[in-house]
């Protein structure tokens, strides 16, 4: 079996274990995708069920780029993606329709104790690409700088790299890791570490650096002054009908966008 067509039927036994055990299945939205959009996922799931008490909902991750390919497939009925559309996938997928959820800001972390506070997108940029590799060239105390990064068909790092590396690649000697929590715990636990996670991973197990002299805060984000602001998506294949443009309907009202802002997102409405 080709190694490329594992993660899809992963995803499509764990949505469908559990389901068709018992017979013929509650009325029910299966969704996938980015890992930085599950848990607000998660979130409006559990209080539309709430509501709607014959609904089953399932949630999973697996990245942007998995949860389009597997919308697109039939597979799942909404995609999450915290990037936008890629040139290829409108012209393999042209009835792929974007839902605009909620915006997000990327933040660029570092332990607690690192000295660092704020870092110019060049720098930034230059770190991952493996052009500055010791804290000391950035206003920081001597050490070998590490690098943690997202993996390949990560939304997060998508942006990243539109936003930052431009034209660079992030360098081979990058630590990669498959969620923002992991990449979180990464820099919590490696004192010369440096990453980026979604806003709504932020504890006080990292420090969230600004950015061109720009704090990262939710009032910089909300007013467009923070340079890593991004927006999220749910797709679906062709315009969604029935419970699934109900669910996503809820997500857009303003419960719903409630539900968004008190998870760290900014809402649209």
């Amino acid at each position: 079996m080709p190694k490329k067509l594992i993660p899809v039927i992963m995803v499509a036994v764990l949505l469908t274990t559990g389901l068709t055990a018992a017979g013929c299945p509650p009325p029910g939205i299966n969704i996938a995708g980015s890992a930085s959009v599950q848990p607000v996922s998660e979130r409006l799931a559990k209080a539309y069920m709430e509501k709607h008490p014959g609904v089953t909902i399932h949630v999973g991750g697996g990245g942007s780029s998995l949860g389009i390919k597997t919308v697109a497939d039939g597979i799942i009925d909404i995609g999450n993606s915290s990037r936008e559309l890629m040139a290829s996938e409108i012209e393999n997928w042209p009835e792929l329709i974007t839902h605009l959820l909620c915006r997000d800001g990327i933040m660029v972390i570092v332990h607690p104790n690192q000295k660092v506070a704020n870092l110019t997108t060049e720098q930034i940029r230059g770190i991952y690409a493996g052009e500055i590799t010791d804290w000391a060239q950035v206003g920081g105390a001597p050490g070998a700088i590490a690098v943690i990064s997202r993996e390949a068909g990560s939304g997060t790092r998508a942006v990243f790299e539109k936003m930052i590396m431009g034209e660079k690649k992030i360098t081979l000697g990058a630590i990669f890791h498959l969620s923002a929590g992991m990449v979180r715990t990464a820099v919590a636990e490696t004192p010369l570490g440096i990453g980026y996670i979604s806003y709504p991973y932020l504890d006080p197990s990292t420090k969230a650096l600004a950015i061109d002299g720009v704090a990262p805060t939710m009032e910089n984000l909300k007013a467009g002054t923070y340079p890593l602001v991004r927006p999220l998506y749910k797709l679906t294949m062709g315009e969604p009908t029935g419970l699934v443009k109900d669910f996503l309907d809820f997500a857009l009202s303003p419960e719903g966008q409630e539900i968004v802002e008190q998870e760290g997102f900014i809402p649209i409405k």
